[in-house]
């Protein structure tokens, strides 16, 4: 009984249905969709080492020498999301579908179409960032970081970022789910927690990472989206936004003089001046630097001076 029980073990691992398109595009099996997922995650690093190339091109030398510069701000938007969402994550969670079953003794992921829906969910997404190349206005120029207000001065190209953003948010929670699925209910026996190996940990607290980071990103490209198109203000300095991060707007004694001020985003000259004071200790290592020779001094300076 117990040898049957391991054949048909592997049996279930090397099922493989006939066809190319019920083998790779509706497959359920683990082995394949990782294998997708690693396929998918080569083609996207070629697309950003092209990006990251016309990059390293056009900084060969001081000035402009081949591109322009929204165009160079299109390549570094495109080149952070192609690589962290395109390859780097794929090319991780394809290692963790071939994996995980294998190490924990499991037949297969614990939802596998659930994991097929996830991967197909990917090259939708980045056809959509990718085709704001060929629209009008040209692509998101937000930087690395899509960084307000710059990031919403493009046209229709913001709204196909923020939506293929949301769709990658959904594949990662997706993938994230079915891994700790997986890993807490289909141990083999004798399988307990603290005998897994490190790699199966790794991911299964990086799945729980994922379910809580991926959210959150979703409510600040939101953000961006709404600032765009319905006139809100969150990152918008005039309307009462913060345009690098809540807690630039200051404390609350600074709410109130901006209100008594008559104004959310202006001080008076003085206010500034007052505030922009320093105090002697920094006054004095200020001083040490902006007198020193460059030689010799500044090399040796401290705080504590």
């Amino acid at each position: 009984m117990t040898t049957h029980a391991a054949t048909h073990h592997d049996d279930h691992h090397d099922d493989k249905p006939h066809g190319f398109l019920h083998r790779w595009v509706f497959s359920t099996n683990h082995k394949d969709i990782g294998t997708l997922y690693l396929l998918f995650s080569f083609i996207m690093a070629c697309v950003g080492a092209t990006f990251s190339g016309v990059i390293r091109t056009e900084l060969m030398k001081p000035g402009l020498q081949f591109v322009q510069p929204y165009f160079f701000n299109e390549m570094t938007t495109l080149h952070a999301l192609v690589m962290i969402f395109g390859a780097i994550m794929p090319g991780f969670v394809g290692l963790a579908n071939w994996m995980i079953p294998l190490q924990i003794g499991a037949p297969d992921m614990a939802l596998p179409r659930m994991n097929n829906w996830s991967f197909w969910i990917l090259p939708f997404a980045f056809f959509m960032l990718l085709s704001t190349l060929f629209m009008p206005g040209g692509a998101p120029a937000g930087g690395w970081t899509m960084y307000p207000p710059l990031a919403i001065q493009g046209g229709d190209s913001v709204a196909f970022m923020v939506f293929s953003i949301h769709l990658m948010g959904i594949s990662s929670i997706m993938g994230s789910i079915n891994i700790i699925a997986t890993i807490l209910n289909m141990r083999a026996p004798g399988m307990d927690l603290l005998k897994m190996p490190l790699f199966v940990w790794t991911w299964l607290i990086t799945a729980f990472l994922l379910i809580a980071v991926m959210p959150v990103l979703a409510g600040a490209v939101t953000m961006l989206l709404t600032d765009k198109y319905f006139g809100t203000s969150f990152f918008n300095a005039a309307g009462g936004g913060a345009a690098e991060a809540p807690s630039s707007r200051g404390t609350a004694s600074d709410a109130r003089e901006r209100d008594r001020h008559g104004s959310s985003n202006v001080r008076p000259p003085a206010d500034i001046l007052a505030r922009g004071k320093r105090t002697p200790a920094s006054r004095r290592a200020f001083e040490s630097i902006v007198r020193a020779p460059i030689a010799g001094r500044v090399d040796s300076w401290s705080p504590s001076r």
